[in-house]
C-alpha cells in the first residue's frame, strides 16, 4: 500500500484580504445572512479596499469565501454618533477613515450559513484584535445586531433581552459569540438598522480594550510574555462500538479544549486501539494492520475537528501501512487545514514482537501559529539524542503522546520529559491513556499521569511541573506556557545547558537526507 497522500485530507484555511474579485461572493453571504437587508455596493466595497484594505478581510475556506469582516480606524470621541453606523462608517464608504487615530471601529462581520459553528467569527475577531495591537490602537467599537430577539420581544423589552443573554439564560447567535470574544456591553442603540427586523431595529453598542496599548507610542512593543495556551488529554480506554462513538467522544475533548481557546490539544499514543474492540481480529499483528484501516476516517475527523473548533491538534498516533510497511505515526492537524507527520523512531521491544511495527528515521520539526513545535512518539522521548536535534531545529515545545501499562512504563517517560525540559530550554507535555481493553493484545492494561513540564529554575514552576493530571482518570489539564520567558530563561538561567555544551569533546551526529549533521 501507498503512503496516504495528506494533501488529499487537508483544507486549506486562509485568512487574508478582501479584493474585488472577492465581490460577488460577498454579496452572496451579505444575502444569505442579511436576506431582505441592502447588501453592500460595488462603489462601497470598491471604496474600502482603497482607503483602508488592511481593515476588510476574509476567511477562505478550499477556495471558497466563507466570512468577512469591514472595519475603519476612528479618533475616539464621545461626542461622535457612535449609534450611527451610517455617520460612524461614512455610509459604508469609510472616507472619515484616520490612519492616525486610536479606535478601530467594526463595521460587520459576517459567516455564511453553510461555515456556521466552525468558529470563523472568533477567527475575524481575532484578526481584528491582531490589527489593532500592530496599529497600538486603543480599543475596538463595534454595534452588534441581536437576531433573537423578535422572538422575545412581546415578554421582554431590548435591555432586559440583554440582561438574560448576559446571563447565558438565552442564546444569541450575534451577542452571545461577541461576549465570548472579549467584548463588553456598554449600552443599547435603538432604531438603529430599521428594515433588521430580526432585531426589531435595536443593537448594542460593545467594546474590547486593547490592554497592550501604549499611549503615545507609534508602533507595538515587543511582548513582555508569550502565552501558549495547551490541553493535555488524559484519555480512558473503553469498548467502542465504532468510529462514530470514538469519534464523540474526540470532540467532546476537542470542544472543551476550544471553549477555553486552547492553541494545542493533545491525545495519547495509539489511543485508537481501542477501535479494536469493534473489529474480528485473531493475531496482534493482523489486529494493527486492521486498526491501520480506520487511517483514512481518523484523517479526516482530526481534519475537520481542528478547523471546526479552531484549535491545533496533536491526534495521538495511529497505525499505519505504508509500502506493506507497518509504521506508528502521529499527525499534528492544524487549523489552518494542514496536517503534517512524524514517524516514531525508536520502537519498543512489545511493539516489535506483537505487532511488527517499523521505524522511522527522521526527527521533525513543524512550523505553526504559536512558533515551532516537535513530536516524540513515548519511548523516543527516552533518547536524549532526538530532543537535542529538534532543540537545535528551534522547537520550543515537545509534544509526547504515549501509551504505558505500568507505573515503571510511565515513570521512565516522565522522568525522560523532565530531563530533555533541562537539557535544552524548552518545555515538554506529555498524554496518556487510562482504563483498560480486556480483549485487545497488548493493549489491555494502561497505567498514566499525564502533565505540563518546564526547566527547572526559579521563574518556572516549583518542581517544574506547570501543571499534572491525578493518575488514572479520565481528565484533562490547561495551561498557559510563556515563549518570551524560555527565552529569556535559555539566555540567563541559572545554568545554561545549552550553551555550556563541550562540542569539543562531544556532539550529536546524525544523517537528514544522505547528508551528516552534528549538534
Amino acid at each position: 500500500m501507498d503512503p496516504l497522500d495528506l494533501k488529499e485530507f487537508e483544507w486549506k484555511i486562509v485568512v487574508r484580504q478582501l479584493t474585488m474579485d472577492d465581490f460577488d461572493d460577498l454579496i452572496k453571504i451579505s444575502q444569505a445572512c442579511f436576506p431582505g437587508m441592502q447588501s453592500w455596493g460595488r462603489d462601497q466595497v470598491e471604496s474600502q479596499l482603497a482607503i483602508f484594505p488592511e481593515g476588510q478581510l476574509c476567511v477562505e475556506i478550499d477556495g471558497r469565501l466563507a466570512a468577512s469582516s469591514s472595519s475603519l480606524i476612528l479618533e475616539y470621541d464621545t461626542s461622535l454618533e457612535w449609534h450611527n453606523w451610517r455617520a460612524v462608517a461614512d455610509s459604508g464608504y469609510i472616507r472619515n477613515h484616520k490612519p492616525k487615530g486610536n479606535t478601530l471601529y467594526g463595521i460587520e462581520i459576517m459567516v455564511h450559513p453553510d461555515f456556521r459553528g466552525m468558529k470563523l467569527s472568533r477567527r475575524m475577531y481575532d484578526a481584528r484584535k491582531q490589527l489593532c495591537r500592530e496599529k497600538n490602537l486603543e480599543r475596538i467599537i463595534i454595534a452588534g445586531r441581536i437576531p433573537n430577539y423578535h422572538k422575545y420581544r412581546e415578554e421582554l423589552s431590548a435591555a432586559d433581552y440583554i440582561d438574560r443573554v448576559l446571563e447565558k439564560a438565552i442564546y444569541d447567535p450575534v451577542l452571545t459569540a461577541q461576549i465570548s470574544n472579549g467584548f463588553s456591553v456598554k449600552g443599547l442603540i435603538t432604531n438603529y438598522l430599521p428594515s433588521d427586523l430580526e432585531s426589531c431595529g435595536y443593537a448594542t453598542y460593545l467594546e474590547w480594550t486593547n490592554l497592550e496599548h501604549v499611549h503615545g507610542a507609534k508602533r507595538r512593543f515587543h511582548h513582555v510574555v508569550e502565552p501558549i495556551r495547551i490541553c493535555v488529554v488524559q484519555y480512558q480506554m473503553r469498548t467502542v462500538r465504532g468510529f462514530d462513538e470514538f469519534a464523540q467522544q474526540c470532540e467532546f475533548f476537542l470542544d472543551t479544549a476550544s471553549d477555553y481557546k486552547c492553541d494545542f490539544v493533545l491525545f495519547p499514543e495509539l489511543f485508537t486501539t481501542q477501535l479494536l474492540s469493534c473489529v474480528e481480529v485473531t493475531q496482534p499483528g493482523q489486529a494493527a494492520r486492521k486498526l491501520a484501516e480506520f487511517t483514512p476516517q481518523y484523517l479526516e475527523f482530526f481534519t475537520e475537528m481542528a478547523v471546526r473548533y479552531d484549535v491545533n491538534v496533536i491526534g495521538g498516533s495511529q497505525f499505519v501501512v505504508e509500502h506493506n510497511t507497518l509504521y506508528n505515526i502521529a499527525y499534528l492537524f492544524q487549523r489552518d487545514g494542514s496536517i503534517s507527520k512524524q514517524y516514531k523512531i525508536h520502537i519498543t521491544p512489545s511493539e516489535k514482537k506483537w505487532w511488527g511495527v517499523s521505524p522511522g528515521d527522521r526527527v521533525e520539526v513543524f512550523d505553526t501559529d504559536c512558533g515551532r513545535i516537535a513530536i516524540q512518539i513515548c519511548y523516543d522521548i527516552e533518547f536524549p539524542e532526538l530532543t537535542r536535534i529538534a532543540a537545535d531545529k528551534g522547537a520550543q515545545i515537545v509534544f509526547v503522546p504515549f501509551n504505558t501499562d505500568t507505573r515503571h512504563g510511565y515513570l521512565r517517560v516522565r522522568q525522560c520529559a523532565q530531563a530533555r525540559c533541562i537539557e535544552n530550554h524548552l518545555y515538554v507535555a506529555i498524554s496518556g491513556c487510562t482504563g483498560n481493553l480486556p480483549f485487545v493484545e497488548n493493549a489491555d492494561i494502561h497505567y498514566a499521569q499525564s502533565g505540563i513540564y518546564t526547566p527547572a529554575d526559579v521563574e518556572f514552576a516549583r518542581d517544574a511541573i506547570a501543571a499534572e493530571c491525578n493518575p488514572n482518570v479520565e481528565t484533562l489539564i490547561i495551561h498557559d506556557l510563556d515563549f518570551e520567558q524560555l527565552r529569556r530563561h535559555k539566555e540567563s538561567g541559572s545554568v545554561q545547558n545549552w550553551n555550556d555544551r563541550r562540542r569539543d569533546l562531544y556532539q550529536v551526529s546524525y544523517v537528514e537526507n544522505g547528508e551528516t549533521k552534528s549538534v
